[in-house]
């Protein structure tokens, strides 16, 4: 079978290739699963780099979400068939034509949901629906973030406003305004204009900033805690453009904000059965009434990984790249 492998950390356009494995065969409790598509994320090309939370040893397999269909059962497999299709957020090494995961964290995936959704279920989608449960933020809240164009931006602010939830969000670019606008997202001011913390304070009045997201680091992150009332909450979510958070002492001090981090494959195993089932029913709605939309900028053969990567980042980029195999 095909699998996208690199045998050093560096540029994924240049050290990731595709080379021959053995097809897998399922222990107990796994099953194996043909892919049919794997999007690109940002912490998938981390790892490659050698930069991420999680260091794989050398030669290393890459990816970590896919949508498969159910090719083989493990003993003790009785919930899953094969022929099922399946969504994955925490396989690692989902970039090939044959996986093996465990049977208890897939996700059946309903009729309904086209095969370019369902790739992207989990890791990011999931991820921010539970990110909004970390929050601990209601109706009525006003909560800030940047990369407000991101993936991750783009589905919270869609969430946030169809749970009531007022989101706010930053931009480096003015283009990303009318680009989010395009799609139906309000409340987005871009940080390269001179008074856009006084356009800021004109939105959200004399309502209080609960919680901020970071996606970003760097001095992004302290712009988000600028914005932050009293009591707030930062919760660093990525660190797209640096490792370090520049946020002020005296933001900190005088706002008596609270800093804490979101890493989903730490917060999403902990949580509990039914809340679980109840964000991944919640999400499914989301779907298919059109609340969350799930756009797709590309799909690329894996042998066509380095211009996959590249047009991953294609600023301004408006959806996921995703890999067939």
């Amino acid at each position: 079978m095909r699998a996208l492998i690199h045998s050093t950390f560096g540029t994924p356009e240049e050290v990731l290739e595709v080379q021959e494995r053995p097809v897998p065969e399922p222990g107990p409790g796994q099953v194996r699963l043909r892919i049919v598509l794997s999007p690109i994320h940002n912490h998938d090309l981390w790892t490659v780099r050698g930069t991420y939370g999680f260091k794989p040893e050398l030669p290393a397999a890459s990816g970590t979400e896919a949508l498969g269909i159910v090719d083989a059962v493990g003993e003790g497999v009785e919930h899953l068939a094969v022929g099922q299709r399946v969504a994955t957020g925490g396989t690692f090494g989902a970039w090939a034509e044959y996986i093996l995961a465990s049977a208890a964290g897939l996700v059946p995936v309903p009729d309904s949901l086209p095969d370019e959704s369902a790739a992207q279920l989990v890791s990011m989608p999931f991820s921010t629906m539970t990110l909004l449960q970390f929050l601990q933020v209601e109706e009525g809240d006003w909560i800030v973030q940047n990369a407000a164009n991101g993936a991750v931006g783009r589905m919270l602010a869609q969430l946030g406003a169809a749970r009531g939830i007022n989101v706010l969000g930053l931009v480096r670019r003015s283009a990303g305004v009318e680009e989010l606008r395009a799609q139906g997202i309000d409340n987005v001011i871009a940080t390269d204009q001179d008074d856009w913390k006084e356009q800021a304070a004109a939105l959200i009045g004399d309502a209080r900033v609960v919680a901020g997201v970071d996606s970003v680091g760097g001095a992004s992150a302290g712009q988000v805690l600028s914005l932050l009332s009293e009591g707030g909450t930062l919760v660093a979510f990525g660190a797209m453009d640096s490792p370090t958070m520049e946020i002020a002492s005296s933001d900190v001090i005088f706002k008596q904000a609270t800093v804490k981090g979101f890493w989903g494959s730490k917060v999403i195993p902990a949580l509990d059965p039914a809340d679980r089932k109840a964000l991944f029913g919640e999400l499914f709605q989301r779907i298919a009434d059109g609340t969350l939309t799930l756009p797709v900028a590309g799909v690329f053969d894996a042998a066509d990984i380095a211009e996959a990567v590249r047009a991953n980042g294609t600023p301004g980029r408006v959806g996921k790249v995703l890999l067939k195999f």
